[in-house]
């Protein structure tokens, strides 16, 4: 990176390439296509390791488990699949959803996986019996974004019917719904230290939210389209994100 060299070339997808990862350790990354199936590659050789075969719809969304050793796959098929990252075979298919899956993430422990679905509902999925713990009811349209706080006491779920809500992992219970957008909330993030929501929307905005009882604390204003991705830095009190507009932007919180 500080050359800016390019240091390998992978083209064995025979399609659009939808999401990428890095492992915790930074030696194998993973790839997810809309030829339905994933890859891990080597960082430092460029050689393929294996193929993820399994989904019958495209790969939307993966995410590694915090040992490196297993990949959660998200995937228009209505399911989710973990993966065993040193033989490639496929341990669970986390199942139940009716429609597309958008979205799927581990908790820090590795024992948990949430999923957010068109549906309009996630779930949370042991992922040592490969079955759903929970199932959480409430959003009045697709849900696009799923994420744990560090914890993993609570989650985090972005919708299209302008909200993002929290629940409590323990109980299932929706514990604060985030209103104010007028506009699909696309992407939501916990700050590091748990305390804060960040939540981006098609309605050009961001919005900061306080964990305890969800009022919202700012809201970020100068993009001209809709945000697709937002980012903190490791401290919580800088946030990034990146517009529609064909901008990033630098907000401190």
């Amino acid at each position: 990176a500080s050359t800016g060299q390019l240091y390998h070339t992978m083209n064995s997808h025979t399609a659009e390439i939808v999401c990428v990862g890095f492992n915790q350790q930074s030696t194998t990354y993973a790839t997810g296509s809309m030829d339905n199936s994933a890859k891990l590659t080597d960082v430092e050789t460029g050689a393929e390791i294996c193929t993820l075969l399994g989904h019958s719809a495209e790969i939307v969304a993966l995410h590694w488990s915090t040992a490196g050793d297993q990949l959660c796959t998200a995937s228009f098929d209505h399911e989710s699949r973990v993966w065993d990252a040193r033989t490639g075979r496929c341990v669970h298919v986390l199942s139940g959803h009716t429609s597309e899956v958008s979205s799927a993430q581990w908790n820090f422990s590795s024992d948990a996986i949430v999923s957010g679905s068109i549906d309009g509902t996630a779930k949370i999925f042991d992922v040592r019996a490969g079955e759903c713990r929970a199932t959480l009811t409430g959003h009045a349209d697709e849900v696009l974004d799923v994420v744990f706080n560090a914890t993993g006491t609570k989650v985090a779920t972005a919708s299209a019917d302008c909200t993002a809500k929290l629940w409590n992992v323990s109980s299932g219970r929706c514990e604060a719904t985030l209103s104010g957008h007028s506009q699909e909330v696309s992407k939501v993030s916990f700050r590091p230290q748990g305390d804060r929501v960040f939540t981006a929307s098609a309605d050009s905005t961001a919005k900061v939210f306080d964990v305890n009882g969800g009022k919202c604390l700012q809201t970020l204003e100068g993009h001209g389209d809709e945000i697709f991705s937002l980012a903190s830095n490791y401290h919580g009190d800088v946030l990034l994100t990146g517009s529609k507009d064909n901008t990033c932007r630098i907000w401190k919180t």
